[in-house]
Protein backbone atom coordinates (compact mmCIF):
# COMPACT_ATOMS: atom_id res chain seq x y z
CA UNK A 1 0.00 0.00 0.00
CA UNK A 2 2.96 2.27 0.67
CA UNK A 3 6.43 2.44 2.81
CA UNK A 4 4.24 1.78 5.75
CA UNK A 5 4.49 -1.58 7.54
CA UNK A 6 0.96 -2.94 6.71
CA UNK A 7 0.39 -6.64 8.09
CA UNK A 8 -1.49 -8.25 5.35
CA UNK A 9 -3.53 -11.41 6.10
CA UNK A 10 -6.37 -13.72 5.08
CA UNK A 11 -9.13 -15.19 7.46
CA UNK A 12 -11.67 -18.18 6.00
CA UNK A 13 -14.96 -17.36 7.74
CA UNK A 14 -19.00 -17.13 6.82
CA UNK A 15 -18.01 -19.09 3.86
CA UNK A 16 -15.92 -16.11 2.20
CA UNK A 17 -12.08 -15.70 2.26
CA UNK A 18 -11.32 -12.08 3.53
CA UNK A 19 -7.90 -10.71 2.87
CA UNK A 20 -7.71 -7.89 5.77
CA UNK A 21 -4.68 -5.14 5.93
CA UNK A 22 -3.84 -4.24 9.95
CA UNK A 23 -1.63 -1.53 11.60
CA UNK A 24 -0.73 -0.14 15.07
CA UNK A 25 -1.65 -0.62 18.42
CA UNK A 26 -4.51 0.14 21.12
CA UNK A 27 -8.45 0.02 20.65
CA UNK A 28 -9.84 -2.23 18.11
CA UNK A 29 -11.00 -0.13 15.07
CA UNK A 30 -12.28 -1.71 10.99
CA UNK A 31 -12.42 0.05 8.18
CA UNK A 32 -14.80 -0.48 5.61
CA UNK A 33 -14.14 0.69 2.30
CA UNK A 34 -16.58 1.37 -0.50
CA UNK A 35 -16.99 0.95 -4.18
CA UNK A 36 -15.07 1.53 -6.30
CA UNK A 37 -12.22 1.02 -4.04
CA UNK A 38 -10.86 -1.38 -1.70
CA UNK A 39 -9.05 -1.28 1.85
CA UNK A 40 -6.19 0.46 -0.23
CA UNK A 41 -8.83 3.26 0.13
CA UNK A 42 -7.47 3.70 4.03
CA UNK A 43 -3.95 3.93 3.07
CA UNK A 44 -3.45 7.65 3.89
CA UNK A 45 -5.60 7.22 6.81
CA UNK A 46 -4.43 4.37 8.88
CA UNK A 47 -0.82 5.88 9.55
CA UNK A 48 -2.42 8.81 11.41
CA UNK A 49 -4.24 6.49 13.68
CA UNK A 50 -1.77 3.65 14.23
CA UNK A 51 -0.42 5.18 17.89
CA UNK A 52 -3.47 4.83 19.02
CA UNK A 53 -5.82 2.60 17.32
CA UNK A 54 -5.33 -1.03 15.97
CA UNK A 55 -6.97 -0.57 12.38
CA UNK A 56 -8.42 -3.64 10.52
CA UNK A 57 -9.25 -2.99 6.70
CA UNK A 58 -10.74 -5.55 5.11
CA UNK A 59 -11.73 -6.12 1.44
CA UNK A 60 -15.48 -6.51 1.61
CA UNK A 61 -17.30 -9.67 0.03
CA UNK A 62 -16.29 -10.20 -3.42
CA UNK A 63 -13.55 -7.55 -3.89
CA UNK A 64 -10.15 -6.67 -3.92
CA UNK A 65 -8.23 -10.04 -2.86
CA UNK A 66 -11.38 -11.15 -1.18
CA UNK A 67 -13.20 -14.13 -2.36
CA UNK A 68 -16.06 -13.65 -4.79
CA UNK A 69 -19.17 -16.09 -3.89
CA UNK A 70 -21.80 -15.83 -6.18
CA UNK A 71 -24.59 -14.50 -3.85
CA UNK A 72 -24.48 -12.95 0.24
CA UNK A 73 -24.36 -9.42 -1.16
CA UNK A 74 -26.92 -8.39 1.16
CA UNK A 75 -25.57 -6.35 3.92
CA UNK A 76 -26.93 -8.61 7.07
CA UNK A 77 -24.95 -11.42 5.11
CA UNK A 78 -21.35 -9.04 4.67
CA UNK A 79 -22.10 -7.37 8.08
CA UNK A 80 -21.89 -11.57 9.34
CA UNK A 81 -18.28 -11.65 7.77
CA UNK A 82 -17.44 -8.75 9.28
CA UNK A 83 -18.22 -10.12 12.34
CA UNK A 84 -17.00 -13.26 12.06
CA UNK A 85 -13.98 -11.59 11.09
CA UNK A 86 -13.62 -9.19 14.42
CA UNK A 87 -15.18 -11.64 16.89
CA UNK A 88 -14.06 -15.20 15.65
CA UNK A 89 -11.37 -14.67 13.46
CA UNK A 90 -9.56 -11.62 15.77
CA UNK A 91 -11.07 -12.27 18.88
CA UNK A 92 -12.56 -8.86 19.80
CA UNK A 93 -15.33 -8.35 22.12
CA UNK A 94 -15.70 -5.19 21.19
CA UNK A 95 -14.31 -2.48 18.68
CA UNK A 96 -15.75 0.13 16.56
CA UNK A 97 -16.45 0.40 12.92
CA UNK A 98 -16.00 3.57 10.18
CA UNK A 99 -17.99 2.89 6.71
CA UNK A 100 -17.35 4.58 3.48
CA UNK A 101 -19.98 4.32 0.27
CA UNK A 102 -21.21 0.71 0.14
CA UNK A 103 -19.25 0.16 3.11
CA UNK A 104 -21.53 2.42 5.60
CA UNK A 105 -24.33 0.21 4.90
CA UNK A 106 -22.54 -2.57 6.21
CA UNK A 107 -21.09 -0.73 9.19
CA UNK A 108 -24.85 0.29 10.17
CA UNK A 109 -25.79 -3.34 9.64
CA UNK A 110 -23.16 -4.68 12.05
CA UNK A 111 -23.63 -1.79 14.56
CA UNK A 112 -27.64 -2.49 14.52
CA UNK A 113 -27.30 -6.42 14.66
CA UNK A 114 -24.54 -6.44 17.31
CA UNK A 115 -25.29 -3.13 19.43
CA UNK A 116 -23.38 -4.50 22.50
CA UNK A 117 -20.06 -4.95 20.54
CA UNK A 118 -19.99 -1.53 18.77
CA UNK A 119 -18.57 0.61 20.37
CA UNK A 120 -18.64 4.03 17.66
CA UNK A 121 -20.00 4.21 14.75
CA UNK A 122 -19.11 6.37 12.16
CA UNK A 123 -20.88 6.79 8.52
CA UNK A 124 -19.02 8.54 5.85
CA UNK A 125 -20.95 10.05 3.17
CA UNK A 126 -23.91 7.59 2.87
CA UNK A 127 -26.52 8.05 4.85
CA UNK A 128 -28.95 4.63 6.09
CA UNK A 129 -30.81 2.80 3.89
CA UNK A 130 -34.50 2.54 5.01
CA UNK A 131 -34.24 4.99 7.42
CA UNK A 132 -37.97 7.14 6.28
CA UNK A 133 -40.72 5.63 4.97
CA UNK A 134 -41.34 4.31 1.71
CA UNK A 135 -43.34 7.28 0.44
CA UNK A 136 -40.58 9.71 1.29
CA UNK A 137 -37.93 7.19 -0.34
CA UNK A 138 -39.50 7.63 -3.31
CA UNK A 139 -39.38 11.26 -3.79
CA UNK A 140 -35.43 10.96 -4.00
CA UNK A 141 -33.89 10.92 -7.05
CA UNK A 142 -31.32 8.09 -6.85
CA UNK A 143 -27.74 8.37 -8.46
CA UNK A 144 -27.28 7.48 -12.20
CA UNK A 145 -24.91 4.70 -11.43
CA UNK A 146 -27.44 2.97 -8.72
CA UNK A 147 -30.02 2.20 -11.88
CA UNK A 148 -27.34 1.33 -13.98
CA UNK A 149 -25.91 -1.37 -11.60
CA UNK A 150 -29.20 -2.75 -10.72
CA UNK A 151 -29.95 -3.96 -14.67
CA UNK A 152 -28.68 -7.37 -14.68
CA UNK A 153 -25.47 -8.33 -16.83
CA UNK A 154 -25.86 -4.84 -18.94
CA UNK A 155 -23.11 -3.23 -16.54
CA UNK A 156 -20.72 -6.56 -16.66
CA UNK A 157 -20.96 -6.41 -20.74
CA UNK A 158 -20.46 -2.33 -20.90
CA UNK A 159 -17.00 -2.36 -18.96
CA UNK A 160 -15.68 -5.63 -20.08
CA UNK A 161 -12.04 -4.80 -20.96
CA UNK A 162 -13.10 -0.76 -19.75
CA UNK A 163 -12.98 -1.33 -16.55
CA UNK A 164 -9.91 2.21 -16.03
CA UNK A 165 -12.37 3.83 -18.13
CA UNK A 166 -15.45 3.40 -16.01
CA UNK A 167 -13.99 3.86 -12.62
CA UNK A 168 -11.56 6.40 -13.54
CA UNK A 169 -14.69 8.22 -14.21
CA UNK A 170 -15.95 8.22 -10.42
CA UNK A 171 -12.48 9.44 -9.29
CA UNK A 172 -12.68 12.42 -11.74
CA UNK A 173 -15.96 13.47 -10.71
CA UNK A 174 -16.28 12.36 -7.14
CA UNK A 175 -13.67 14.10 -5.99
CA UNK A 176 -13.27 17.88 -5.11
CA UNK A 177 -10.07 18.36 -3.39
CA UNK A 178 -7.67 18.03 -6.81
CA UNK A 179 -4.76 15.56 -6.72
CA UNK A 180 -6.33 13.15 -4.64
CA UNK A 181 -5.75 10.15 -7.03
CA UNK A 182 -2.81 9.67 -8.67
CA UNK A 183 -2.00 7.28 -11.83
CA UNK A 184 -0.60 4.84 -9.38
CA UNK A 185 -3.71 4.49 -7.19
CA UNK A 186 -5.86 4.57 -10.43
CA UNK A 187 -3.80 1.66 -11.20
CA UNK A 188 -4.51 -0.18 -8.16
CA UNK A 189 -8.19 0.03 -8.15
CA UNK A 190 -7.98 -0.57 -11.90
CA UNK A 191 -6.04 -3.67 -11.48
CA UNK A 192 -8.32 -5.06 -8.20
CA UNK A 193 -11.37 -4.70 -10.64
CA UNK A 194 -10.28 -6.17 -13.99
CA UNK A 195 -10.11 -9.14 -11.53
CA UNK A 196 -13.10 -12.31 -13.29
CA UNK A 197 -15.78 -11.47 -11.53
CA UNK A 198 -15.06 -8.08 -9.51
CA UNK A 199 -16.88 -6.00 -11.70
CA UNK A 200 -19.56 -8.19 -11.00
CA UNK A 201 -19.23 -8.57 -7.53
CA UNK A 202 -19.29 -4.70 -7.64
CA UNK A 203 -22.53 -4.28 -9.08
CA UNK A 204 -23.85 -7.50 -6.75
CA UNK A 205 -23.71 -4.68 -3.34
CA UNK A 206 -26.01 -2.60 -5.41
CA UNK A 207 -28.81 -5.24 -6.94
CA UNK A 208 -28.85 -6.12 -3.04
CA UNK A 209 -29.90 -1.91 -2.03
CA UNK A 210 -33.56 -2.80 -2.04
CA UNK A 211 -33.44 -5.47 0.13
CA UNK A 212 -31.20 -3.79 2.81
CA UNK A 213 -33.20 -1.04 3.07
CA UNK A 214 -36.51 -3.04 3.48
CA UNK A 215 -34.41 -5.25 6.26
CA UNK A 216 -32.99 -1.92 7.69
CA UNK A 217 -36.84 -0.60 7.77
CA UNK A 218 -38.18 -3.32 10.00
CA UNK A 219 -35.58 -3.20 12.31
CA UNK A 220 -36.43 0.12 12.70
CA UNK A 221 -39.95 -0.15 13.04
CA UNK A 222 -39.66 -2.37 16.03
CA UNK A 223 -38.58 0.70 17.63
CA UNK A 224 -34.76 -0.12 17.93
CA UNK A 225 -32.70 2.88 17.72
CA UNK A 226 -28.75 2.37 17.76
CA UNK A 227 -27.89 3.06 21.40
CA UNK A 228 -24.25 3.66 20.87
CA UNK A 229 -22.47 7.20 20.21
CA UNK A 230 -22.37 7.58 16.22
CA UNK A 231 -20.99 10.39 13.86
CA UNK A 232 -22.23 11.19 10.60
CA UNK A 233 -19.69 13.14 7.85
CA UNK A 234 -20.56 14.22 4.62
CA UNK A 235 -18.70 16.00 1.75
CA UNK A 236 -19.26 19.57 2.14
CA UNK A 237 -18.50 20.10 -1.55
CA UNK A 238 -20.66 20.21 -4.70
CA UNK A 239 -19.38 16.48 -5.21
CA UNK A 240 -20.26 15.06 -1.19
CA UNK A 241 -23.65 14.38 0.45
CA UNK A 242 -23.63 17.02 3.11
CA UNK A 243 -25.63 17.37 6.13
CA UNK A 244 -28.09 14.14 4.65
CA UNK A 245 -25.48 11.36 6.72
CA UNK A 246 -25.73 13.53 9.90
CA UNK A 247 -29.56 14.12 9.55
CA UNK A 248 -29.87 10.44 9.09
CA UNK A 249 -28.45 9.00 11.73
CA UNK A 250 -30.57 11.20 14.12
CA UNK A 251 -33.29 9.57 12.89
CA UNK A 252 -32.02 6.19 13.87
CA UNK A 253 -29.73 6.76 16.80
CA UNK A 254 -30.16 7.90 20.50
CA UNK A 255 -26.73 10.14 19.76
CA UNK A 256 -25.68 11.37 16.69
CA UNK A 257 -23.25 14.51 16.06
CA UNK A 258 -21.48 15.59 12.76
CA UNK A 259 -21.82 17.25 9.90
CA UNK A 260 -20.15 18.34 6.40
CA UNK A 261 -16.41 18.23 5.75
CA UNK A 262 -15.59 21.77 3.85
CA UNK A 263 -14.00 21.58 0.14
CA UNK A 264 -14.10 18.03 0.54
CA UNK A 265 -16.29 15.23 -2.21
CA UNK A 266 -17.24 11.67 -1.67
CA UNK A 267 -13.98 10.18 -1.50
CA UNK A 268 -13.26 11.58 2.22
CA UNK A 269 -10.62 9.35 3.53
CA UNK A 270 -9.03 10.33 0.26
CA UNK A 271 -9.66 13.57 -0.09
CA UNK A 272 -9.21 14.85 3.83
CA UNK A 273 -7.46 12.24 5.50
CA UNK A 274 -5.46 14.42 8.24
CA UNK A 275 -9.23 16.63 9.08
CA UNK A 276 -10.55 12.79 9.19
CA UNK A 277 -8.09 11.63 11.47
CA UNK A 278 -8.32 14.88 13.61
CA UNK A 279 -12.40 14.09 13.85
CA UNK A 280 -11.89 10.48 14.51
CA UNK A 281 -9.40 11.04 17.50
CA UNK A 282 -11.82 13.31 18.97
CA UNK A 283 -15.01 10.69 18.68
CA UNK A 284 -13.91 7.80 19.31
CA UNK A 285 -11.44 8.79 22.66
CA UNK A 286 -14.54 9.50 24.05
Amino acid sequence: MSDVAFEHAYAETNQVRLHYVSLGDGEPVVLLHGWPQTSYEWRKLMPLLADRYRLIAPDLRGLGDSSRPATGYDKITVAGDIWALMRDHLGYEGFSVVGHDIGAPVAFRLAADHPDAVRHLVLLDVPVSGDRPTDQTATVMPRWHHLFHNVRDLPEALTAGRERLYLEWFFQHGANVAGSFQEADILVYTRAYEQTGAMRAGFEHYRARSRDADDNRATLASGFRLPMPTLGIGGGGSRGRGELVVESLRRVARHAEGGAMPDCGHFIPEERPAELAEQLRVFLGR
